[in-house]
């Protein structure tokens, strides 16, 4: 695929999986996400990527620091918030909401294999372990 090309606003809000990779290039790939309510995420720390992520519908906690469990920042954020996280950062989304958080996520450079789909959470960290 040269690129990619589409409504992200309708294929975030139509995503019913934990996380999919939509488009994979050489240096960014684009995914979305739907949270259940009350999970997350998974704090987690990308070193040599840096992250965007983007609020479609719903309401959410970030959490930001240097450390896992001992966030520096914490912010409350929903529809049309974006996030970027640096390389080395700690974070975590949490969905705060009672309904699903939909949201997308820009990696650069890519860090999930082309093509990966993990329909739940418990799939995604089976697939890391």
């Amino acid at each position: 695929m040269p690129g990619w090309v589409g409504n992200i606003e309708q294929e975030t809000l139509r995503n019913e999986t934990f996380r999919t990779v939509v488009f994979t290039g050489e240096h960014t790939q684009l995914t979305v996400m739907s949270i259940e309510p009350g999970d997350d995420i998974g704090g987690e720390v990308h070193h040599g990527h840096d992250q965007f992520l983007r609020i479609e519908a719903g309401s959410a906690r970030v959490e930001l620091g240097g450390s896992e469990g001992s966030p520096e920042e914490v912010h409350e954020v929903e529809d049309d918030w974006a996030v970027i996280v640096p390389s080395g950062a700690w974070h975590n989304v949490v969905n705060t909401g009672t309904g699903r958080l939909k949201l997308y996520s820009l990696y650069s450079p890519p860090e999930h294999p082309d093509g990966t789909v993990h329909r739940t959470k418990a799939d995604a960290l089976a697939a890391e372990h």
